[in-house]
Protein backbone atom coordinates (compact mmCIF):
# COMPACT_ATOMS: atom_id res chain seq x y z
CA UNK A 1 0.00 0.00 0.00
CA UNK A 2 3.01 2.52 0.85
CA UNK A 3 4.76 1.77 -2.41
CA UNK A 4 1.41 2.55 -4.30
CA UNK A 5 1.33 5.53 -2.95
CA UNK A 6 4.50 7.25 -3.47
CA UNK A 7 4.01 5.89 -6.85
CA UNK A 8 0.57 7.95 -6.91
CA UNK A 9 3.15 10.89 -5.40
CA UNK A 10 5.38 10.56 -8.30
CA UNK A 11 3.09 10.58 -10.99
CA UNK A 12 0.41 13.48 -10.41
CA UNK A 13 1.46 17.10 -9.67
CA UNK A 14 1.14 19.33 -7.24
CA UNK A 15 -2.08 20.56 -8.75
CA UNK A 16 -3.73 17.09 -8.79
CA UNK A 17 -2.95 16.69 -5.23
CA UNK A 18 -4.04 19.44 -4.06
CA UNK A 19 -7.59 18.42 -6.23
CA UNK A 20 -7.62 14.83 -4.18
CA UNK A 21 -7.38 17.17 -0.80
CA UNK A 22 -10.26 19.82 -2.05
CA UNK A 23 -12.63 16.88 -3.06
CA UNK A 24 -12.58 17.64 -7.01
CA UNK A 25 -11.05 15.63 -10.01
CA UNK A 26 -8.25 16.75 -12.26
CA UNK A 27 -11.29 17.65 -15.13
CA UNK A 28 -12.75 20.04 -12.09
CA UNK A 29 -15.48 17.81 -10.86
CA UNK A 30 -16.90 17.83 -7.46
CA UNK A 31 -16.00 14.57 -6.32
CA UNK A 32 -17.49 15.21 -2.53
CA UNK A 33 -19.63 18.30 -1.21
CA UNK A 34 -18.53 19.62 2.68
CA UNK A 35 -20.86 22.07 4.27
CA UNK A 36 -19.41 25.81 4.50
CA UNK A 37 -18.85 26.90 8.26
CA UNK A 38 -20.58 29.54 9.43
CA UNK A 39 -17.74 31.87 9.86
CA UNK A 40 -13.85 30.30 9.88
CA UNK A 41 -10.77 32.49 11.17
CA UNK A 42 -9.15 34.39 8.48
CA UNK A 43 -5.66 33.26 7.91
CA UNK A 44 -2.89 34.05 5.57
CA UNK A 45 -3.56 33.67 1.24
CA UNK A 46 -0.32 30.61 1.73
CA UNK A 47 -1.52 29.09 5.07
CA UNK A 48 -3.24 26.34 2.47
CA UNK A 49 -0.12 25.61 0.28
CA UNK A 50 2.29 25.45 3.48
CA UNK A 51 -0.17 23.14 5.37
CA UNK A 52 -0.69 20.83 1.98
CA UNK A 53 3.12 20.54 1.79
CA UNK A 54 3.29 19.69 5.65
CA UNK A 55 1.00 16.82 5.16
CA UNK A 56 2.39 15.02 2.15
CA UNK A 57 5.95 13.66 2.51
CA UNK A 58 6.83 13.84 -1.14
CA UNK A 59 5.19 17.27 -1.96
CA UNK A 60 8.57 18.39 0.54
CA UNK A 61 10.88 17.58 -1.89
CA UNK A 62 9.63 19.79 -4.86
CA UNK A 63 12.18 22.33 -5.66
CA UNK A 64 10.65 25.52 -4.31
CA UNK A 65 11.75 27.55 -7.39
CA UNK A 66 9.31 25.11 -9.25
CA UNK A 67 6.26 26.42 -7.73
CA UNK A 68 4.85 30.06 -8.44
CA UNK A 69 4.49 32.08 -5.20
CA UNK A 70 0.92 32.90 -4.62
CA UNK A 71 0.10 36.65 -4.26
CA UNK A 72 -0.77 38.08 -1.01
CA UNK A 73 -4.39 40.17 -2.16
CA UNK A 74 -4.10 42.30 1.16
CA UNK A 75 -0.41 42.96 1.67
CA UNK A 76 -1.56 45.79 4.06
CA UNK A 77 -2.46 43.84 6.37
CA UNK A 78 -0.18 42.26 8.81
CA UNK A 79 -0.35 38.85 10.84
CA UNK A 80 -0.86 40.59 14.19
CA UNK A 81 -3.94 42.36 12.51
CA UNK A 82 -5.46 39.12 10.86
CA UNK A 83 -4.95 37.55 13.99
CA UNK A 84 -6.71 40.54 15.67
CA UNK A 85 -10.06 40.11 13.10
CA UNK A 86 -10.10 36.25 13.78
CA UNK A 87 -9.93 37.19 17.77
CA UNK A 88 -13.28 39.52 17.10
CA UNK A 89 -15.26 36.52 15.81
CA UNK A 90 -17.97 34.94 17.69
CA UNK A 91 -16.71 32.33 19.99
CA UNK A 92 -19.44 29.69 18.18
CA UNK A 93 -18.27 30.28 15.21
CA UNK A 94 -14.68 30.08 14.97
CA UNK A 95 -15.03 26.45 15.26
CA UNK A 96 -14.45 24.15 11.87
CA UNK A 97 -16.53 21.08 12.97
CA UNK A 98 -20.29 22.01 12.13
CA UNK A 99 -23.84 20.10 11.34
CA UNK A 100 -26.89 21.05 10.21
CA UNK A 101 -29.99 21.08 12.40
CA UNK A 102 -33.73 21.33 10.92
CA UNK A 103 -36.04 23.31 13.34
CA UNK A 104 -39.98 23.74 13.22
CA UNK A 105 -42.02 26.25 14.87
CA UNK A 106 -45.81 25.76 16.18
CA UNK A 107 -47.23 26.38 12.74
CA UNK A 108 -44.63 23.27 11.02
CA UNK A 109 -42.88 25.63 9.19
CA UNK A 110 -39.14 24.48 9.22
CA UNK A 111 -35.89 25.85 8.66
CA UNK A 112 -32.79 24.61 8.50
CA UNK A 113 -29.19 25.98 10.01
CA UNK A 114 -25.20 25.00 9.38
CA UNK A 115 -24.27 25.43 13.27
CA UNK A 116 -20.99 24.59 15.35
CA UNK A 117 -21.12 21.06 16.86
CA UNK A 118 -20.93 22.21 20.60
CA UNK A 119 -23.64 25.14 19.99
CA UNK A 120 -26.28 24.77 23.09
CA UNK A 121 -30.02 25.07 23.27
CA UNK A 122 -29.67 29.17 24.49
CA UNK A 123 -27.53 29.52 21.41
CA UNK A 124 -30.14 28.07 19.04
CA UNK A 125 -33.03 30.18 20.45
CA UNK A 126 -30.97 33.53 20.45
CA UNK A 127 -29.98 32.57 16.50
CA UNK A 128 -33.59 32.49 15.56
CA UNK A 129 -34.43 35.02 17.68
CA UNK A 130 -32.59 37.56 15.56
CA UNK A 131 -33.08 35.64 12.91
CA UNK A 132 -37.35 35.91 12.93
CA UNK A 133 -36.98 39.33 14.81
CA UNK A 134 -38.74 38.37 17.73
CA UNK A 135 -38.76 40.10 21.64
CA UNK A 136 -36.28 38.22 24.04
CA UNK A 137 -38.77 37.90 26.65
CA UNK A 138 -36.50 35.11 28.05
CA UNK A 139 -39.36 32.67 27.10
CA UNK A 140 -38.18 31.30 23.79
CA UNK A 141 -37.20 27.43 24.37
CA UNK A 142 -36.22 24.44 22.15
CA UNK A 143 -38.07 21.41 22.54
CA UNK A 144 -37.57 17.64 21.48
CA UNK A 145 -40.37 15.44 20.67
CA UNK A 146 -40.44 12.19 19.83
CA UNK A 147 -43.27 11.71 16.97
CA UNK A 148 -43.26 7.64 17.31
CA UNK A 149 -43.29 7.81 21.39
CA UNK A 150 -45.76 10.61 21.23
CA UNK A 151 -43.25 12.47 24.15
CA UNK A 152 -41.57 15.53 24.24
CA UNK A 153 -39.50 17.76 26.88
CA UNK A 154 -38.06 20.96 27.17
CA UNK A 155 -34.67 21.13 25.70
CA UNK A 156 -32.25 22.76 28.69
CA UNK A 157 -30.67 25.99 27.81
CA UNK A 158 -27.10 24.16 28.49
CA UNK A 159 -27.41 21.25 27.03
CA UNK A 160 -25.68 20.47 23.59
CA UNK A 161 -27.87 19.93 20.74
CA UNK A 162 -25.92 17.35 19.12
CA UNK A 163 -25.70 15.18 22.21
CA UNK A 164 -29.74 15.14 22.44
CA UNK A 165 -29.78 14.56 18.39
CA UNK A 166 -27.36 11.61 18.46
CA UNK A 167 -29.93 9.58 20.91
CA UNK A 168 -31.92 9.81 18.76
CA UNK A 169 -30.90 6.70 15.92
CA UNK A 170 -30.21 6.96 12.15
CA UNK A 171 -34.03 6.28 11.00
CA UNK A 172 -35.71 8.37 13.84
CA UNK A 173 -38.48 11.16 13.60
CA UNK A 174 -37.34 12.96 16.30
CA UNK A 175 -37.53 16.55 16.14
CA UNK A 176 -36.74 20.35 17.42
CA UNK A 177 -39.20 22.98 18.21
CA UNK A 178 -38.48 26.33 18.96
CA UNK A 179 -41.39 28.08 21.03
CA UNK A 180 -42.17 30.02 23.40
CA UNK A 181 -42.27 28.40 27.71
CA UNK A 182 -43.33 31.00 30.20
CA UNK A 183 -43.77 28.30 33.02
CA UNK A 184 -39.55 27.12 32.50
CA UNK A 185 -38.03 28.86 35.20
CA UNK A 186 -41.27 30.09 36.82
CA UNK A 187 -40.90 28.16 40.13
CA UNK A 188 -37.88 30.12 40.81
CA UNK A 189 -40.24 33.21 41.29
CA UNK A 190 -43.79 31.11 42.73
CA UNK A 191 -42.32 27.89 44.18
CA UNK A 192 -45.89 27.39 45.88
CA UNK A 193 -47.93 27.31 42.64
CA UNK A 194 -45.63 24.82 41.77
CA UNK A 195 -44.71 22.55 44.89
CA UNK A 196 -47.87 22.01 46.61
CA UNK A 197 -47.58 21.50 50.46
CA UNK A 198 -48.63 18.73 50.83
CA UNK A 199 -46.33 16.66 48.33
CA UNK A 200 -43.04 18.47 49.59
CA UNK A 201 -41.43 17.60 52.86
CA UNK A 202 -38.09 17.81 54.06
CA UNK A 203 -35.36 16.60 56.19
CA UNK A 204 -35.36 15.52 59.53
CA UNK A 205 -32.68 18.07 60.41
CA UNK A 206 -34.85 21.39 59.98
CA UNK A 207 -37.76 19.60 62.17
CA UNK A 208 -40.35 19.38 59.11
CA UNK A 209 -40.60 23.31 59.54
CA UNK A 210 -39.68 25.15 56.02
CA UNK A 211 -39.68 28.94 55.49
CA UNK A 212 -42.15 29.11 51.71
CA UNK A 213 -39.15 31.64 50.24
CA UNK A 214 -36.56 29.06 51.44
CA UNK A 215 -38.63 26.32 49.47
CA UNK A 216 -36.40 26.59 46.00
CA UNK A 217 -32.99 26.48 48.30
CA UNK A 218 -33.75 22.49 49.85
CA UNK A 219 -33.44 21.39 46.21
CA UNK A 220 -30.83 23.90 45.02
CA UNK A 221 -28.84 22.62 48.09
CA UNK A 222 -26.86 19.04 48.28
CA UNK A 223 -27.35 19.66 52.08
CA UNK A 224 -30.52 19.20 52.48
CA UNK A 225 -33.37 16.51 51.43
CA UNK A 226 -36.20 17.62 50.17
CA UNK A 227 -39.18 14.64 49.18
CA UNK A 228 -41.92 14.92 46.68
CA UNK A 229 -44.29 11.95 47.70
CA UNK A 230 -48.04 11.13 46.28
CA UNK A 231 -50.35 8.59 44.80
CA UNK A 232 -49.49 8.29 41.05
CA UNK A 233 -51.12 5.88 38.46
CA UNK A 234 -48.12 3.13 36.80
CA UNK A 235 -48.46 1.60 33.79
CA UNK A 236 -47.77 -2.27 34.49
CA UNK A 237 -44.21 -4.10 32.23
CA UNK A 238 -45.90 -5.94 29.25
CA UNK A 239 -49.44 -4.79 30.21
CA UNK A 240 -52.45 -2.04 29.02
CA UNK A 241 -53.97 -1.68 32.42
CA UNK A 242 -52.11 1.25 35.09
CA UNK A 243 -52.32 1.01 38.69
CA UNK A 244 -52.32 3.14 41.52
CA UNK A 245 -49.12 3.75 43.82
CA UNK A 246 -47.49 5.85 46.28
CA UNK A 247 -44.81 6.94 44.95
CA UNK A 248 -41.92 9.06 46.35
CA UNK A 249 -39.28 10.91 44.72
CA UNK A 250 -35.74 11.88 46.57
CA UNK A 251 -32.19 12.91 44.73
CA UNK A 252 -31.17 9.11 44.52
CA UNK A 253 -33.98 8.44 42.46
CA UNK A 254 -38.02 7.79 42.12
CA UNK A 255 -39.48 5.05 44.19
CA UNK A 256 -43.05 3.29 44.97
CA UNK A 257 -44.34 2.04 47.63
CA UNK A 258 -45.64 -1.71 47.26
CA UNK A 259 -47.46 -1.37 51.22
CA UNK A 260 -49.95 1.55 51.21
CA UNK A 261 -48.06 4.70 51.90
CA UNK A 262 -45.19 3.44 53.71
CA UNK A 263 -41.71 4.38 53.42
CA UNK A 264 -39.93 2.34 55.25
CA UNK A 265 -36.85 1.00 52.98
CA UNK A 266 -38.00 -2.59 53.06
CA UNK A 267 -41.46 -1.61 51.08
CA UNK A 268 -40.00 0.83 48.78
CA UNK A 269 -38.58 -0.31 45.06
CA UNK A 270 -36.03 1.57 43.02
CA UNK A 271 -37.97 2.71 39.60
CA UNK A 272 -35.71 5.04 37.82
CA UNK A 273 -32.72 7.79 38.41
CA UNK A 274 -32.08 10.72 36.91
CA UNK A 275 -28.35 10.54 35.85
CA UNK A 276 -28.79 9.79 32.67
CA UNK A 277 -32.62 9.69 32.30
CA UNK A 278 -34.93 12.59 31.40
CA UNK A 279 -37.99 13.27 31.97
CA UNK A 280 -40.72 13.58 29.18
CA UNK A 281 -44.90 14.53 28.82
CA UNK A 282 -46.80 12.48 26.92
CA UNK A 283 -49.13 14.25 24.42
CA UNK A 284 -51.58 12.28 24.11
CA UNK A 285 -51.88 10.16 26.91
CA UNK A 286 -55.24 8.89 27.10
CA UNK A 287 -55.20 7.94 22.96
CA UNK A 288 -51.69 6.80 22.80
CA UNK A 289 -51.14 4.87 26.02
CA UNK A 290 -54.51 4.18 27.25
CA UNK A 291 -53.92 6.51 30.71
CA UNK A 292 -56.77 7.28 32.78
CA UNK A 293 -55.92 10.79 32.47
CA UNK A 294 -54.34 13.50 30.11
CA UNK A 295 -51.86 14.50 32.83
CA UNK A 296 -49.23 11.60 31.96
CA UNK A 297 -45.39 12.16 31.67
CA UNK A 298 -42.55 9.68 31.90
CA UNK A 299 -39.15 8.71 32.39
CA UNK A 300 -36.89 7.82 29.90
CA UNK A 301 -32.86 6.25 29.48
CA UNK A 302 -30.88 8.80 26.98
CA UNK A 303 -30.09 5.88 24.59
CA UNK A 304 -32.90 4.39 24.38
CA UNK A 305 -36.18 5.38 22.43
CA UNK A 306 -38.01 2.20 22.54
CA UNK A 307 -41.54 2.07 24.25
CA UNK A 308 -40.59 -0.68 26.74
CA UNK A 309 -38.26 1.06 28.24
CA UNK A 310 -40.34 3.51 28.92
CA UNK A 311 -41.31 4.28 32.51
CA UNK A 312 -45.29 5.77 31.83
CA UNK A 313 -46.62 7.19 34.75
CA UNK A 314 -50.01 9.42 34.97
CA UNK A 315 -51.38 12.18 37.77
CA UNK A 316 -55.06 12.91 38.43
CA UNK A 317 -54.70 16.97 37.76
CA UNK A 318 -52.16 19.49 35.87
CA UNK A 319 -50.76 21.02 38.82
CA UNK A 320 -49.60 17.64 40.54
CA UNK A 321 -48.00 16.44 37.34
CA UNK A 322 -46.29 19.93 37.16
CA UNK A 323 -45.02 19.13 40.50
CA UNK A 324 -43.55 15.52 40.14
CA UNK A 325 -41.86 17.23 36.42
CA UNK A 326 -40.10 20.32 37.90
CA UNK A 327 -38.87 18.31 40.99
CA UNK A 328 -37.33 15.89 38.77
CA UNK A 329 -35.76 18.83 36.61
CA UNK A 330 -34.19 20.01 39.65
CA UNK A 331 -33.16 16.81 41.37
CA UNK A 332 -31.02 16.33 37.77
CA UNK A 333 -29.61 19.91 37.00
CA UNK A 334 -29.45 21.40 40.41
CA UNK A 335 -27.66 25.05 40.50
CA UNK A 336 -27.33 24.22 36.88
CA UNK A 337 -31.47 25.32 36.36
CA UNK A 338 -30.88 28.39 38.38
CA UNK A 339 -27.71 29.84 36.96
CA UNK A 340 -29.78 29.31 33.53
CA UNK A 341 -32.60 31.59 34.92
CA UNK A 342 -30.04 34.22 36.11
CA UNK A 343 -27.65 34.44 33.15
CA UNK A 344 -29.76 36.92 30.62
CA UNK A 345 -30.42 39.12 33.96
CA UNK A 346 -26.83 39.29 34.69
CA UNK A 347 -26.03 39.88 31.36
CA UNK A 348 -28.89 43.14 31.04
CA UNK A 349 -27.00 44.17 33.96
CA UNK A 350 -23.25 44.41 33.05
CA UNK A 351 -24.24 45.58 29.57
CA UNK A 352 -28.06 47.29 29.66
CA UNK A 353 -29.34 47.88 26.03
CA UNK A 354 -29.33 51.91 26.76
CA UNK A 355 -27.57 53.91 24.11
CA UNK A 356 -26.48 57.80 25.19
CA UNK A 357 -28.84 59.05 22.77
CA UNK A 358 -31.77 58.15 24.95
CA UNK A 359 -30.29 59.85 28.15
CA UNK A 360 -31.31 63.22 26.15
CA UNK A 361 -34.49 62.21 25.11
CA UNK A 362 -37.82 64.26 26.41
CA UNK A 363 -41.69 64.14 26.48
CA UNK A 364 -43.04 65.82 23.51
CA UNK A 365 -47.21 66.84 22.88
CA UNK A 366 -48.03 66.96 19.72
CA UNK A 367 -51.49 67.28 19.90
CA UNK A 368 -51.72 70.83 19.43
CA UNK A 369 -50.57 73.12 16.70
CA UNK A 370 -47.41 73.71 17.78
CA UNK A 371 -45.09 70.99 19.73
CA UNK A 372 -44.28 71.51 23.07
CA UNK A 373 -41.81 70.17 25.37
CA UNK A 374 -43.67 67.90 28.17
CA UNK A 375 -42.18 69.70 31.88
CA UNK A 376 -44.32 67.47 34.65
CA UNK A 377 -43.31 63.80 34.71
CA UNK A 378 -46.98 63.04 35.61
CA UNK A 379 -48.61 64.70 32.78
CA UNK A 380 -46.76 62.45 30.34
CA UNK A 381 -48.50 59.44 30.79
CA UNK A 382 -51.72 61.16 30.51
CA UNK A 383 -50.69 63.03 26.98
CA UNK A 384 -49.54 59.70 25.85
CA UNK A 385 -52.97 57.65 26.30
CA UNK A 386 -54.53 60.73 24.53
CA UNK A 387 -52.05 60.81 21.71
CA UNK A 388 -53.13 56.90 21.00
CA UNK A 389 -56.95 57.68 21.62
CA UNK A 390 -56.51 60.10 18.88
CA UNK A 391 -54.21 58.11 16.12
CA UNK A 392 -57.07 55.20 16.56
CA UNK A 393 -59.60 57.94 15.99
CA UNK A 394 -57.88 58.94 12.50
CA UNK A 395 -57.49 55.91 11.02
CA UNK A 396 -61.35 55.15 11.86
CA UNK A 397 -61.67 58.41 10.14
CA UNK A 398 -59.66 57.22 7.24
CA UNK A 399 -61.34 54.27 6.50
CA UNK A 400 -64.47 56.36 5.89
CA UNK A 401 -64.67 58.22 2.39
CA UNK A 402 -67.27 61.06 4.24
CA UNK A 403 -67.44 62.30 7.64
CA UNK A 404 -67.70 60.01 10.83
CA UNK A 405 -67.45 55.95 9.97
CA UNK A 406 -70.36 54.01 9.75
CA UNK A 407 -71.00 50.86 12.05
CA UNK A 408 -69.84 48.47 9.48
CA UNK A 409 -67.17 50.71 8.60
CA UNK A 410 -66.32 51.14 12.40
CA UNK A 411 -65.64 47.14 13.10
CA UNK A 412 -63.21 47.24 9.89
CA UNK A 413 -61.24 49.75 11.56
CA UNK A 414 -61.29 47.03 14.72
CA UNK A 415 -60.55 44.40 12.44
CA UNK A 416 -57.51 46.16 10.89
CA UNK A 417 -56.42 47.17 14.59
CA UNK A 418 -56.27 43.77 16.08
CA UNK A 419 -55.79 41.52 13.25
CA UNK A 420 -51.99 42.20 13.45
CA UNK A 421 -51.56 42.06 16.76
CA UNK A 422 -49.45 38.92 17.95
CA UNK A 423 -51.73 37.42 20.16
CA UNK A 424 -54.99 37.48 18.10
CA UNK A 425 -55.40 33.94 16.37
CA UNK A 426 -58.47 34.38 13.99
CA UNK A 427 -59.64 30.73 13.33
CA UNK A 428 -58.86 28.73 16.23
CA UNK A 429 -60.87 26.46 17.83
CA UNK A 430 -61.70 26.02 21.40
CA UNK A 431 -59.35 22.87 21.58
CA UNK A 432 -56.59 24.48 19.77
CA UNK A 433 -56.26 27.20 21.80
CA UNK A 434 -56.34 25.26 24.91
CA UNK A 435 -53.39 23.26 23.33
CA UNK A 436 -51.32 26.10 22.24
CA UNK A 437 -51.81 27.62 25.80
CA UNK A 438 -50.80 24.38 27.26
CA UNK A 439 -47.89 24.43 24.87
CA UNK A 440 -46.53 27.97 26.05
CA UNK A 441 -47.06 27.12 29.35
CA UNK A 442 -49.89 26.71 32.32
CA UNK A 443 -49.07 29.78 34.35
CA UNK A 444 -51.28 33.27 35.58
CA UNK A 445 -52.00 35.19 32.49
CA UNK A 446 -51.16 33.35 29.21
CA UNK A 447 -53.84 34.69 27.08
CA UNK A 448 -54.93 34.76 23.39
CA UNK A 449 -57.61 36.16 21.55
CA UNK A 450 -59.35 34.35 18.70
CA UNK A 451 -62.70 34.65 16.62
CA UNK A 452 -65.81 32.72 18.03
CA UNK A 453 -66.44 29.44 16.36
CA UNK A 454 -70.30 29.48 17.41
CA UNK A 455 -71.33 33.33 17.28
CA UNK A 456 -69.36 34.67 13.80
CA UNK A 457 -69.80 38.32 15.06
CA UNK A 458 -68.20 37.80 18.77
CA UNK A 459 -64.69 36.91 19.74
CA UNK A 460 -63.47 34.73 22.72
CA UNK A 461 -60.35 35.38 25.53
CA UNK A 462 -58.86 32.68 26.29
CA UNK A 463 -56.99 32.81 29.71
CA UNK A 464 -54.61 30.25 32.44
CA UNK A 465 -55.42 30.49 35.82
CA UNK A 466 -54.20 28.04 38.78
CA UNK A 467 -52.83 25.95 35.95
CA UNK A 468 -56.77 26.17 34.08
CA UNK A 469 -57.84 27.40 30.89
CA UNK A 470 -61.13 29.73 30.91
CA UNK A 471 -62.83 31.27 27.83
CA UNK A 472 -64.70 34.64 28.02
CA UNK A 473 -66.46 35.89 25.42
CA UNK A 474 -66.37 39.05 24.18
CA UNK A 475 -70.19 40.72 22.95
CA UNK A 476 -70.22 43.33 20.31
CA UNK A 477 -72.57 46.08 21.83
CA UNK A 478 -73.86 48.27 19.49
CA UNK A 479 -74.85 52.10 20.74
CA UNK A 480 -75.77 54.98 18.59
CA UNK A 481 -74.61 53.83 15.74
CA UNK A 482 -71.13 52.75 17.42
CA UNK A 483 -69.84 49.70 17.94
CA UNK A 484 -68.13 48.36 21.30
CA UNK A 485 -66.52 45.35 22.78
CA UNK A 486 -67.04 43.86 25.90
CA UNK A 487 -66.37 41.41 28.62
CA UNK A 488 -69.03 42.06 31.12
CA UNK A 489 -72.29 42.60 29.30
CA UNK A 490 -71.88 46.57 28.41
CA UNK A 491 -70.57 47.42 31.52
CA UNK A 492 -66.56 48.42 30.70
CA UNK A 493 -66.62 49.33 26.65
CA UNK A 494 -63.87 49.12 24.41
CA UNK A 495 -63.59 50.66 21.31
CA UNK A 496 -61.62 47.73 19.68
CA UNK A 497 -60.06 44.80 21.06
CA UNK A 498 -56.43 46.37 21.22
CA UNK A 499 -57.91 48.73 23.63
CA UNK A 500 -59.56 46.04 25.72
CA UNK A 501 -56.41 44.17 25.59
CA UNK A 502 -54.71 46.74 26.75
CA UNK A 503 -57.17 47.66 29.53
CA UNK A 504 -56.79 44.23 31.01
CA UNK A 505 -52.91 43.94 30.89
CA UNK A 506 -53.34 46.95 33.85
CA UNK A 507 -56.61 45.72 35.46
CA UNK A 508 -58.07 42.74 36.88
CA UNK A 509 -61.46 43.77 36.16
CA UNK A 510 -64.18 40.86 36.17
CA UNK A 511 -61.42 38.09 35.40
CA UNK A 512 -59.42 36.14 37.72
CA UNK A 513 -55.94 37.65 36.96
CA UNK A 514 -54.17 40.17 34.34
CA UNK A 515 -53.42 39.28 30.93
CA UNK A 516 -49.26 39.26 31.24
CA UNK A 517 -47.88 36.93 28.28
CA UNK A 518 -49.13 36.62 25.14
CA UNK A 519 -49.00 33.29 22.84
CA UNK A 520 -47.89 34.31 19.87
CA UNK A 521 -46.61 31.58 16.63
CA UNK A 522 -43.80 32.58 14.44
CA UNK A 523 -43.35 31.02 10.92
CA UNK A 524 -39.41 30.28 10.45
Amino acid sequence: MSAMNDSLDETRSLGEKAAIFQGTSGSGNVVGSAFIPLCSPLQPPNAAVSTLLKGNRKSREVDETQMRPVPDPFPELLPSTVSLVSECLLPWTKTSATQVIKVYSEDNTSRAVEVPSDITARDICQLFILKNHCIDDHSWTLFEQIPHLSIERTIEDHESVMEVQAGWGMDSQCCLYFRKNYAKYEFFKKPLDFFPEHMVSVSSESNGIMNHSQLIQTFLSSSSCPEIHGFLHAKEHGRKSWKKFYFVLRRSGLYFSNKGTSKEPRHLQFIAEFGDSDVYTLLSAKKVYGAPTDYGFCVKASKSNSARDLKLLCADDEQTRTCWVTAMRLFKYGMQLYQNFIQPYQKQKSSPMRSISENSLVAMDFSGHKSRVIENPSEVLSVAVEEGLSWRRKSCHRLSSHGSPSTSQSSMSSIAIHVAQPWFHSKLSRDEAQKLINQQGLIDGVFLVRDSQSNPRTFVLSLCHTQKIKHFQIVPVEENGELFYSLDDGHTRFTDLLQLVEFYQLNRGILPCKLKHHCARIAL
